[in-house]
């Protein structure tokens, strides 16, 4: 079961990529490749959770979750070797697109000019109305 491994290879993520499954699973954590396949079963989180994050660099879930100081020395006991940072995609941080600058005088000044023709024809539309009814009578 898992991999006969050299101990301090250097990995290209497409090859820690391939070890994405419960017989079979590497992470990547702080620049570290770690064989966790032993302890799936023994992972307080649940097998799911790393296998959520093989394929890519796991360091942030890893230290958002905030592991304690035993489990971090643990770590050492699943270490297969070094990952090459160049083969691991940059992060893009996200930009949202533009947005039109909204120009709350342009909108007030829309609304005023539709209420100056709207209250008018209102004013108008009611007095017709009392008209027809007045005269009816």
């Amino acid at each position: 079961m898992g991999v006969e491994v050299d101990k301090g290879k250097i990995y290209a993520l497409s090859d820690v990529s391939k070890h994405n499954s419960r017989e079979d699973c590497w992470l990547v954590i702080n620049g570290k490749v770690y064989d966790v396949t032993r302890f799936m079963e023994d992972h307080p989180g649940g097998d799911e959770v790393l296998l959520a994050v093989t394929g890519k660099d796991a360091s942030n879930d890893f230290e958002d979750v905030g592991h304690s100081s035993t489990a971090k020395a643990m770590m050492e006991e699943y270490y297969v070797g070094e990952i090459d940072a160049s083969t691991i995609p940059a992060k893009v941080k996200y930009t949202p697109p533009k947005q039109p600058h909204y120009n709350q005088d342009k909108t007030t000044d829309f609304v005023i000019k539709i209420l100056q023709f709207l209250v008018p024809l209102a004013i108008l539309g009611l007095a017709v109305v009392v008209r027809i009814y007045t005269k009816s009578e």
